[in-house]
């Protein structure tokens, strides 16, 4: 009875083991032997089918060259107002916030001592044009004396002498009360530029010094924005700006929206370091949209290129044989056309090198060698950096 059950444990084992094998071991050897015997009717031995590959037309367009770069609002001009004379504010005419034109009184300072000297030079210079006028008669009666030999010479002499010393004081008198005027027009501080108010840091009865901070004052329209562009920019940003004006638009808080604007400044120099040079654009900036401080984005187009042959940028291939795409050949090859990439913009680039008239191999390249065999799956044009891509193969 032992024995009997013995073997029939030992034909289960045989029997479970030799299912397991041939489900593992000999579906792997038969399709072996089909990719060896052909598959039934397929190609010959190491023989590889054609690839299927979606292709593009190459566009013609003209192309404008932008540069895109982060850049920061900056005043053309900020003046931080301080007091020329020490003295207490007697009024401030404006507000934090407020919109001042040039000329426009902001601050009155203390000025009755100012006031009182201007008074004191302009008395002192009646005083010495009376003197001048007294001693001018009496140097015209000692010529008339001296015509009819009643004066010695050196009297007149000595008058002579008296006027011109009495017209240099004078002059001298005239020039300090001028300067007296100067002294009372620095108690009233006046807007240096048009702009706006920033925070005011004084109160009417507060004491200022030359070192005081009043507030700022700055120009919001035109305002600039600087940026830098990439050192290899730099000769066609220079014959841009000699052939006329150079549009740049920003674009704030990520927004559609453009705000156009011009090139008004290119450094002098180019940063050794990072490789770039900074430039300004000018902006009209009435609608005050532009803040000092502020980050936005920019473009800068430094010319177009009128023509030019656009493909997609996917379809470029860039190794140790240079940069090139795949081409349809006549006899449905793969084929490798070396281009130039001149300039890329989104998903397309404008190249060289090219007919116009290839069909540019977009998908199924990274399986393709030159002169490999081709099928055609999805024919199209490409459009604005998109293909006209139909349906999917079924």
């Amino acid at each position: 009875m032992k024995k009997k059950t013995l073997a029939v444990v030992v034909g289960l084992a045989v029997a479970i083991g030799g299912g397991a094998w041939y489900a593992n071991k000999g579906p792997a050897e038969q399709g072996t032997a089909q990719a060896q015997g052909g598959g039934g009717g397929g190609k010959g031995k190491g023989e590889q089918g054609p690839t299927t590959v979606n292709v593009v037309a190459p566009l013609r367009q003209d192309v404008p060259v932008v540069l895109a770069a982060n850049g920061t609002v900056s005043p053309i001009s900020t003046v931080d107002l301080h007091p020329q004379t020490t003295s207490t504010i007697v009024k401030v005419h404006v507000k934090e916030g407020q919109f001042v034109k040039q000329g426009e009184l902001m601050f009155s300072l203390d000025a009755r001592t100012e006031a009182a000297n201007v008074e004191k030079a302009d008395a002192q210079v009646a005083k010495d044009r009376a003197t001048l006028a007294d001693l001018e008669r009496q140097y015209k009666r000692a010529q008339e004396l001296r015509a009819q030999n009643f004066l010695a010479q050196s009297a007149v002499d000595t008058l002579k002498s008296q006027v011109e010393s009495s017209r240099a004081v004078l002059e001298a008198d005239i020039a300090a009360a001028r300067a007296s005027k100067v002294d009372q027009s620095f108690t009233q501080i006046r807007a240096p530029l048009t702009g706006r108010v920033g925070a005011i840091n004084v109160y009417p009865g507060s004491l200022v010094q030359l070192s005081t901070s009043l507030t700022t004052v700055t120009q919001l329209n035109p305002i600039n924005v600087s940026f830098t562009v990439p050192e290899s920019s730099l000769a066609a940003l220079l014959d841009a700006q000699r052939a006329g004006k150079v549009p740049v638009q920003a674009f704030q808080n990520n927004s559609d929206k453009p705000i156009n604007g011009q090139l008004s400044f290119v450094d002098n120099t180019v940063d050794p370091v990072a490789g770039v040079i900074r430039v300004k654009a000018q902006f009209d900036n009435a609608d005050t949209r532009l803040w000092p401080g502020q980050y936005v984005n920019t473009k800068l187009t430094v010319n177009t290129l009128k023509d030019a042959l656009v493909v997609p940028q996917n379809a470029i291939i860039t190794n140790t044989k240079g940069t090139f795409v795949y081409t349809v050949a006549e006899d449905q090859t793969a084929k490798m056309s070396n281009v130039k990439r001149v300039h890329a913009f989104g998903a397309m680039a404008a190249v060289t090198g090219l007919n116009g008239d290839e069909k540019i191999i977009v998908e199924g390249k990274q399986n393709l060698r030159p002169g490999g065999k081709i099928r055609i799956a999805e024919p199209a044009v490409a459009q604005n950096g998109k293909g006209n891509k139909k349906g999917k193969q079924e």
